[in-house]
């Protein structure tokens, strides 16, 4: 009995790792990686979510405003098999499209606006961090095994 409440709960289940690259390049649009799932007893994924969300950051103390976007979305609608106590990894890409502000856009226009955009954006303290999560969903099973990993965006 003990045993089928820890399957329930995912306890000693499905368990699921991102493996990215260290930095993901702007102009690419996608992101390719690998979803690793370690169990101790046989079980089967049904499907897996993928998003990749920025969290956008500004102002200082308690004028501090965080927001948070959904740049891509992704689901793998596949039956995987994990066996017991060996890793399986699978591949999978992301795409995803950056959301750009007017301020952004202005700056965008020639190096004397791009200055003074990098500059204001300086002063106000912005600052952007984008991450990966993934959640699979696990045949009999009432919680989730998830992962999440934050990712450098370059601009190349």
């Amino acid at each position: 009995m003990f045993g089928k409440v820890k399957k329930w709960l995912g306890i000693e289940g499905v368990k699921v790792e991102l493996i990215l690259p260290e930095m993901v390049f702007e102009e690419v649009g996608a992101v390719s990686g690998q979803l690793v799932f370690h169990s101790k007893n046989t079980q089967t994924v049904t499907s897996v979510r993928l998003k990749m969300m920025e969290k956008y950051s500004r102002g200082r103390g308690k004028e501090k405003l965080v927001d948070e976007y959904l740049l891509g979305e992704s689901t793998l609608q596949q039956r995987i098999e994990v066996p017991a106590e060996v890793p399986l990894a699978v591949e999978f890409t992301l795409p995803f499209q950056l959301s750009k502000s007017n301020v952004d856009d202005f700056g965008n226009k020639n190096f004397l606006t791009g200055g003074l955009v990098l500059l204001a954006k300086k002063l106000s303290n912005v600052h952007s961090e984008y991450r990966i999560e993934a959640e699979a969903d696990v045949e009999g099973t009432a919680l989730n095994p998830f992962d999440r990993k934050v990712v450098k965006l370059v601009k190349a």
